[in-house]
């Protein structure tokens, strides 16, 4: 899971240096319905399961499991506008932030200030590297794992190292696409001019060298680690980490009050709480006109938007095993998760199939609309 938050951070980041989140007027709205989203589950779920052995668990539905509910959202094919699944990786990545604040401060245990030494000592030697230029990615293997260390023996979770790292993670890139092309096409140019079986290997050797350092700097590291890592997050850690955990045991006895209410909290939050906190929060945005509407959303798709934002599932499952360490409470923690998720899924999309209409129809008078002023004009 350290890998995991490691390329949620550099998602993050990514997004603040030049994706939605890059200007507040575009951040605005999503930043405002992730807070909603996760203000409303929390509040639900203490009105409903406040007591003392169970309260702790106010922090499981309040996380949006953004691959399923983008998952979703394809499904639903070209109903969904384009503008609304950027707004849903938005509030994604913001809900994510929200839930690593939310376990760096309320599920860790108490800070050693020996181990932040030895996390500032990893952080500041990951600093140093990149003040010096050194730009091969494995060398920061070493500081970065000397950073976790760091973070676990000071009680904090060493999740919290990953997205630190992956926040610092550069993100712009030596060459970028032009730099790339231009490096690419000199030494294309220079083969051309060389008389074929005339080109000794030395030389050979070199231009190859300069065609790497042209690939690998085209990316900055962040898109680069991204790119790399996400088919091992999306198919073998996250599936690992949802097989090993997703499991309740039953029995034949029956669930005590306990554990009933801790079921019923994470379900109404995530089915209820989720859309609700964004609607509220979204409506609030645009009546104050802090933010805006994307082109060709209406409340329609931002009551979909919601309920999908219920699927909880992976980071859920991950903050009910921080919350709680009696057993029959996590089982019964997983067991609302694992209801609420398949629940905000199928409402998701039977009321994406109802409430929003293709945009096949829209797409193509829009296009015979720019031909027909390209033909004017």
């Amino acid at each position: 899971m350290v890998i995991f938050f490691f390329v949620v951070g550099m998602e993050i980041r990514r997004e603040l240096h030049h994706g939605e989140l890059s200007e507040w007027r575009r951040a605005a709205l999503p930043a405002a319905a992730a807070l909603g989203g996760m203000l409303a589950p929390a509040a639900l779920y203490l009105v409903i399961a406040g007591a003392p052995a169970t309260r702790s668990g106010w922090g499981v539905p309040m996380a949006t499991d953004i691959a399923f509910a983008v998952g979703i959202l394809t499904l639903l094919g070209k109903r969904v506008p384009a503008a609304l699944r950027v707004l849903l990786l938005a509030l994604a990545v913001i809900d994510d932030l929200g839930a690593i604040v939310v376990i760096a401060l309320f599920y860790s245990s108490g800070i050693a200030l020996p181990g932040l030494l030895v996390a500032a000592l990893g952080f500041g030697g990951v600093f140093a590297m990149q003040r010096l230029g050194v730009r091969a990615k494995l060398a920061y293997v070493v500081p970065s794992i000397v950073a976790w260390a760091g973070i676990y023996a000071a009680g904090i979770h060493p999740t919290i190292a990953g997205v630190i790292v992956g926040l610092v993670t550069p993100v712009r890139a030596w060459l970028g696409p032009d730099g790339f092309m231009a490096g690419i096409r000199h030494e294309l140019e220079h083969l051309a001019k060389v008389t074929p079986g005339a080109l000794s290997s030395h030389e050979f050797a070199e231009t190859l060298r300069h065609v790497d350092v042209a690939r690998r700097e085209a990316m900055s590291p962040a898109e680069s680690l991204i790119e790399t890592l996400h088919p091992w997050v999306a198919f073998g850690i996250m599936p690992v980490f949802a097989l090993a955990n997703a499991g309740v045991a039953v029995s034949g006895g029956a669930l005590d009050a306990a554990s009933w209410s801790v079921i019923a909290a994470v379900a109404v939050g995530l089915i209820v709480g989720k859309p609700v906190g964004i609607l509220l929060a979204s409506w609030l945005t645009l009546r104050l006109r802090i933010g805006t509407l994307p082109t060709g959303m209406t409340l329609r798709h931002l009551v979909v938007l919601g309920v999908v934002a219920g699927v909880g599932f992976t980071m859920a499952l991950f903050i009910a095993q921080l919350a709680f360490t009696d057993s029959s409470l996590l089982a019964a923690a997983k067991l609302g998760v694992l209801a609420a998720s398949g629940g905000a899924a199928v409402l998701g999309l039977v009321l994406g199939r109802l409430l929003i209409a293709p945009v096949v129809a829209a797409q193509a008078a829009q296009t015979a609309d720019e031909a027909e002023s390209s033909t004017e004009a």
